[in-house]
């Protein structure tokens, strides 16, 4: 089989390759371009996985395994990535442009190369693996390794996309295999640091990103209490994100963004309980394990609200209309609306949308501290 290997520049894809070769498929190197590259110096540091200089690994790594390699230009559908990550956070929400690159960009734009170099699957570095259920349904499951899972952030890939996947660290049981692995192998990337920030926001800092790519988003306004009073000011809604603490005026006891007013500007904060949500609406559901249940279905299943957090128990109520409501069994701490709701049931990913509306502590009736 000839399979497309996206090469990121790291060594967790540099690995993947390798594998793949030496299971006996015939493999093709290819290097995204995003348009969003820095080189070093300007990154100050920053890791991310499309910087100028992962061009050159993944063509080193390329050259090691005696591969195919190509450079190709996507900057145009990633573009749609960055004015999602913009828009979401000028309403108030927070995205996970992860999410939007890995359906529309590596699976979407990439899977499309790789048909016409006459590839028939596409294989990252990521940390998942797939299967085929019993009724046929290709399957999203979690890496073996649970602290290096990234079923999170792939979960709307559809049908189609999971047929072509292909994700050869998905048995793995340790970062420490993968790197051992490149060393054995001579991959320059063997030691390399793994990517930490986002790829087109240098040094992870988003409100600078945000003020240079869309400064009417940034709007001043007031820091208000539980109880409405004025704690203080800021230079820009925009970046704010439920749940956060750091960056907020100092009252005494810990606060957190309980709800962003885009519009007004308002950043309302509040004790922790009042973030504490007890059920949530998702929308933009992409099913997986199984078709769209009919509205009034309902799954047991583990949710996760975040990427580095765990799954949770919860009880899943199909809503129809591409919506579900998700009940926790323990309140939740802080879900942001425009971040993911993966819901899994044992290994696999049931389904996952963007959260909403969240109903809090504060709404239960709960006293503050």
């Amino acid at each position: 089989m000839r399979i497309l290997a996206a090469l990121s520049g790291g060594v967790d894809s540099a690995v993947a390759a390798a594998r793949l070769l030496r299971d006996g498929a015939e493999v093709v190197g290819v290097h995204l371009r995003t348009g969003v590259e820095v080189d070093a110096a300007t990154a100050g540091g920053s890791r991310s996985c499309c910087g100028a200089d992962d061009a050159r690994d993944a063509r080193q790594v390329a050259a090691r395994l005696r591969i195919p390699f190509y450079v190709v230009d996507v900057s145009d559908a990633f573009e749609h990535v960055i004015r999602d990550f913009v828009a979401a956070y000028a309403s108030g929400r927070t995205p996970n442009p992860c999410v939007l690159c890995n359906a529309g960009v590596k699976f979407g734009r990439l899977r499309e190369i790789g048909a016409s170099l006459g590839c028939e699957a596409l294989a990252t570095g990521h940390y998942a693996r797939t299967g085929t259920a019993s009724a046929g349904r290709h399957r999203l499951l979690r890496a073996r390794d649970h602290a290096k899972d990234q079923s999170y952030v792939l979960y709307r890939l559809d049908q189609a996309q999971l047929a072509a996947a292909r994700f050869p660290l998905g048995a793995t049981t340790s970062k420490a295999e993968v790197r051992d692995e490149a060393l054995s192998l001579g991959l320059s990337v063997a030691s390399k640091p793994d990517s930490q920030d986002l790829c087109f926001v240098p040094r992870g800092d988003y409100r600078a990103f945000l003020r240079e790519r869309a400064p009417e988003a940034m709007v001043p306004g007031a820091v208000v209490d539980h109880d409405g009073r004025e704690l203080g000011r800021h230079d820009g809604a925009a970046g704010f994100t439920v749940g956060q603490r750091r960056g907020l005026p100092a009252v005494g006891s810990p606060r957190y963004v309980a709800e962003v007013d885009a519009a007004s500007g308002t950043v309302r904060v509040a004790p922790r309980v009042h973030v504490l949500a007890e059920r949530a609406v998702v929308h933009a559901v992409n099913w997986i394990e199984v078709p769209e249940p009919v509205p009034g279905t309902s799954f047991g299943v583990r949710a996760r609200i975040r990427h580095a957090s765990r799954p949770r128990p919860a009880r899943l109520e199909v809503l129809g209309g591409g919506e579900v409501e998700v009940l926790f069994d323990e309140p939740a701490f802080a879900p942001a609306p425009g971040q993911a709701l993966v819901a899994y049931v044992g290994d696999a990913v049931l389904c996952g949308g963007i959260l909403g509306r969240a109903r809090t502590g504060r709404e239960a009736g709960r006293d503050a501290p």
